[in-house]
């Protein structure tokens, strides 16, 4: 059975864009155009309207985003099942996380792996980890490296690969707002204290709850994507920053930052691995998932 049309058409789906369509499937612009006519023929119906600029999906072809994703998920299952009783799984999964967590835990959760399955391929996309779960449960990523949130979807299934606190870092040389006594919080202590915090994510919302309980609404000087940036930020004396200490511990920087022993602490960051429940059903899947062993 022929998927590629159905492949096509879910990246130009996800693109919007011919020239970058084409070139992420391998094929010429015509070959991907002449693809999409084929199967609009096929259904009787237009998927995209399109002109010299734009690209749009039509309310049928949002209908049919989901059966093809969802039969190219089933193909798939099939396709691994029959492999794995063969003992030949091969094909690819994508992983997503955060620039620490690359070098924090890959090496461990993949040597074995890899050699057991040399068949796999292993595609890893880095960045925000605010972006992990969101990547997962919009069906861009087969799994994730990422922090536990408070209420995790009913949709995701989560292991958990180590504990780390989140802790309030400032600059090492000091400054003049750095809180004198974070060890005995008031509101006067922290109300001029510029901030540099995660746009979003459970470090933020963390962060937030604590200054809230404080009476304290903070004072921001910077929002940023990655905890690595905070690093760098509280480094170069532009803040104070909340951070996993697995990210301070792994950083270039650390030498420029020092903990703030602020009391209340703030609570552990689970981190581990998380992929949508009904992907588990793949064996390719299941092989690495099976593979993790949970910490507490």
């Amino acid at each position: 059975m022929d998927m590629r049309p159905l492949q096509h058409f879910l990246t130009l789906a996800d693109t919007l864009h011919f020239g970058r369509a084409s070139e992420a499937c391998h094929v010429s612009p015509s070959t991907l155009s002449r693809s999409i006519r084929q199967l609009e023929e096929s259904l009787g119906v237009r998927l995209f309207e399109r002109d010299n600029r734009h690209v749009v999906l039509t309310r049928h072809g949002q209908t049919f985003h989901a059966y093809a994703r969802d039969t190219l998920e089933q193909w798939e299952q099939m396709r691994q099942s029959l492999m794995s009783e063969a003992l030949t799984l091969s094909g690819e999964i994508s992983i997503y996380c955060s620039v620490t967590a690359s070098y924090s835990f890959l090496y461990d959760l993949l040597s074995e792996f890899r050699t057991r399955y040399p068949g796999i391929e292993l595609k890893l996309h880095t960045g925000d980890p605010a972006q992990s779960m969101p990547r997962v449960l919009g069906g861009d990523e087969d799994m994730a490296i990422t922090s536990r949130p408070r209420q995790l979807p009913e949709a995701l299934a989560f292991k958990s690969l180590t504990r780390s606190p989140l802790v309030f870092i400032a600059p090492r040389d000091g400054a003049p707002w750095v809180p004198p006594d974070p060890q005995s919080p008031s509101a006067a202590q922290w109300q001029d204290v510029p901030m540099v915090l995660s746009e979003s994510g459970l470090s933020r919302e963390v962060s937030d709850t604590w200054f809230k309980a404080l009476g304290v609404t903070p004072r921001i000087y910077a929002q940023v994507a990655g905890h690595e940036a905070i690093v760098s930020m509280v480094g170069l004396g532009f803040g104070v920053g909340v951070v996993p200490r697995i990210v301070l511990d792994a950083s270039p920087l650390v030498e420029r930052v020092r903990i703030l022993p602020v009391k209340p602490e703030l609570p552990h960051y689970d981190v581990g691995l998380c992929v949508l429940n009904r992907r588990l059903k793949s064996p390719l899947i299941n092989a690495l998932w099976d593979e993790v062993e949970e910490r507490g």
